[in-house]
């Protein structure tokens, strides 16, 4: 218990204004939480900056170190680096509920908030869907014509058929049982 109480940031203390908050991240943090088998290890500094308001406090987390995962191809141990940024608004009502992922509503005289289970759930979410050791990326990479994680085809149908009608296309035999119904449709087209 005692250990959640270091990731307490006591909002009533803090004057308006911008304030900066630094935590430190270790095994022990990832080891605490009970629903956990993806993560045991890992070291990251969370900084958190805090702008409060006289109606709102946003929260700014930024986030950097390395964890350790196991590969998804390999079973081995690798380290991964992490560096992202992500927010919170808490916006000050007359209860606590959350609003929407990224907005919760907190009292005026809420003492103090709690960022250990927001910056677990960043951390997660800022894991790769693939998790590939790094001797392996350039043998995925040479397996794939483009990067799948994240990338898109957009296939214009227009494209397509404008490139297609460049070519000399034969006609395709049609099947004699279709002929008479095709010919039906394009009387009826016509």
């Amino acid at each position: 218990m005692k250990f959640w109480k270091t990731f307490d940031i006591e909002v009533i203390k803090f004057k308006e204004g911008r304030h900066e908050i630094d935590f430190e991240i270790e095994d022990k943090f990832f080891q605490s939480f009970e629903d956990n088998e993806l993560l045991k290890k890992g070291k990251l500094t969370v900084r958190v900056i805090m702008e409060k308001g006289a109606n709102v406090i946003e929260l700014t987390f930024l986030i950097k170190g390395t964890v350790e995962l196991t590969c998804d191809r390999s079973l081995e141990i690798f380290d991964h680096d992490l560096n992202f940024t992500e927010k919170m608004i808490y916006k000050y009502g007359s209860e606590e509920q959350e609003i929407d992922e990224n907005v919760y509503m907190i009292t005026r005289d809420t003492p103090s908030i709690n960022v250990a289970q927001l910056i677990y759930e960043f951390i997660l979410l800022a894991l790769p869907a693939k998790k590939i050791h790094p001797d392996y990326k350039n043998e995925l990479d040479d397996e794939d014509d483009f990067d799948t994680e994240g990338g898109f085809i957009f296939l214009d149908q227009e494209t397509e058929e404008s490139e297609d009608s460049n070519e000399e296309e034969e006609p395709k035999p049609v099947d004699p049982r279709w002929e008479q119904l095709l010919k039906l449709k394009n009387k009826e087209q016509s």
